[in-house]
């Protein structure tokens, strides 16, 4: 187990290396973790699998893994759309060879949208492109169109989101062995059905159970127009989740629209709150407070000595862990997304 560290242990309100680092787990939570850890192979010795998880087995060509499946509360977002179309229309500096400044000096001679441009003998051109593409291409096409003149966090690159129906999302959070090339045990995957989540969980009973999870994770990317929505994902858990369809020889997930909540929470709260992790914006700006929930760092040594005991009792909170990362991570999205271009 000691070996599965991939943390630092810091003293208690050591801010900065938590706002730096996901790999460093505060003193007190550290050890009140290893209490817990005590606590539940005491509490659940002798007790089954199946008297606690209570999902059912799932098959593909690939094996079979097991799945638990909640549905859990979630609002969907009120989204004005035209207040998105608006933005974009406005937005002079689309076009190559406009900046900030000359946008000003556009605006000033009575150029104030992307339709008046067309009428402009320098730059007609490239505002014809940038029109086609927002009006006829898919919502990847027009992120990345937004996506050549503006940064990932920019909100224009968020409103494509209004774009899609609440149902094309997927919210996506796994949980892994390690911080490279390990195994993932865990998927937890969140689709917006009537009116709620339903939060999709892929635990691992075995490592040899990876594969179908993994499959049956990846069949969530073929729905009707979706749309991808992690925390960090774009440097975490999509890498690992290819990384590992690769080890298997399979190949990579189709291109699809991908939402990294991160980089426009850090965007909207990076000049206002100390930490941007999931659970201190759970805390400040959703108002949601975990209880008995164990850091994401020490997942691998939990889940360890589930397979070294045969215990399930270290099971228990990654599962809780991760269900409530999936539920906070589309809320918080929808919030983000409300705030942009909610109904007024």
């Amino acid at each position: 187990m000691e070996s599965l560290h991939e943390y630092e242990v810091v003293r208690d309100g050591n801010v900065f290396g938590s706002s730096l680092s996901n790999n460093v787990v505060f003193a007190s939570e550290y050890h009140e973790a290893r209490r817990q850890m005590a606590s539940l192979l005491a509490r659940y010795e002798a007790v089954s699998f199946d008297s606690v998880f209570r999902g059912k087995e799932i098959s593909n060509e690939h094996g079979t893994c097991y799945a638990c499946e909640n549905l859990l509360d979630l609002s969907r977002p009120l989204i004005d759309i035209d207040r998105f179309r608006n933005k974009i229309l406005s937005d002079l500096t689309l076009v190559k060879g406009i900046g900030a400044a000359t946008e000003k000096k556009l605006h000033a001679r009575g150029f104030g949208t992307l339709t008046d441009l067309l009428a402009h003998p320098k730059f007609r051109e490239g505002t014809r492109d940038i029109l086609d593409c927002i009006s006829g291409a898919s919502t990847l096409e027009i992120m990345e169109c937004l996506g050549r003149r503006h940064a990932k966090s920019d909100p224009s690159i968020l409103g494509t989101a209004c774009l899609h129906e609440p149902e094309d999302f997927v919210f996506i959070d796994i949980e892994t062995l390690g911080l490279f090339s390990r195994p993932i045990i865990l998927f937890g995957v969140g689709t917006v059905e009537g009116h709620g989540l339903c939060v999709r969980q892929y635990l691992l009973r075995d490592i040899s159970e990876e594969l179908p999870a993994l499959m049956a994770t990846v069949e969530h990317f073929s729905r009707d127009n979706p749309a991808l929505v992690t925390f960090n994902g774009k440097s975490f858990d999509m890498p690992y989740i290819t990384d590992r369809l690769a080890y298997y020889g399979m190949g990579s997930p189709g291109r699809i629209p991908h939402f990294d909540a991160l980089h426009f929470s850090r965007r909207r709260w990076k000049a206002t709150l100390p930490s941007l992790r999931l659970t201190a914006l759970e805390r400040e700006i959703l108002g949601i407070r975990r209880v008995d929930d164990i850091p994401g760092q020490m997942v691998p040594e939990f889940y360890a000595e589930y397979l070294r005991t045969g215990n399930i009792g270290p099971l228990v909170p990654i599962v809780e862990h991760n269900r409530q990362d999936v539920h906070s991570l589309a809320i918080l999205f929808f919030r983000l997304l409300e705030e942009s271009y909610g109904c007024s």
